[in-house]
């Protein structure tokens, strides 16, 4: 049951990122602002991804190792499926893919990590500082 709790997010959001990517022209009616919404979209919807898809790795431990590999696992996976998102809309009528959407997608991952990692770094001083403090107010206490 938990695999289905933290995975069926990730992948009902990956269904629709599928479906919105084989609909032919999808444009907004501001001509101008068209192109930065298109890349602001491809940007949210990856960010959104990362999000979900960072409860199953906390679920199954990968997250604890918040190290280098973690890291390069959850970008790479995550732009892996960025490039096949890239790839079928080639065979979709209208539609085709290109490789700045690639970039575009892997910054929304991107900035999701940095605000994770520094969600930890931020812990881990508090942590630091609560430590410190109860070391300090214990030695207080044995001077008396």
């Amino acid at each position: 049951m938990k695999l289905v709790k933290f995975w069926l997010p990730v992948f009902v959001w990956c269904g629709l990122i599928f479906i919105l990517s084989h609909i032919p022209e999808l444009k907004t009616p501001f001509n101008f602002w068209d192109l930065i919404l298109r890349k602001l979209a491809h940007i949210s919807e990856y960010f959104i991804l990362a999000f979900f898809f960072i409860a199953p790795l906390k679920e199954h431990l990968i997250y604890n190792c918040l190290c280098c590999f973690f890291g390069l696992f959850f970008i790479f996976s995550l732009c892996l499926y960025a490039v096949s998102n890239e790839i079928y809309p080639q065979f979709a009528l209208g539609r085709h893919g290109q490789l700045i959407d690639i970039l575009v997608d892997a910054i929304g991952i991107i900035l999701f990590f940095i605000l994770l990692q520094n969600r930890y770094i931020i812990n881990t001083i508090q942590k630091l500082k609560t430590i410190g403090r109860t070391y300090f107010l214990v030695k207080k206490q044995q001077k008396k």
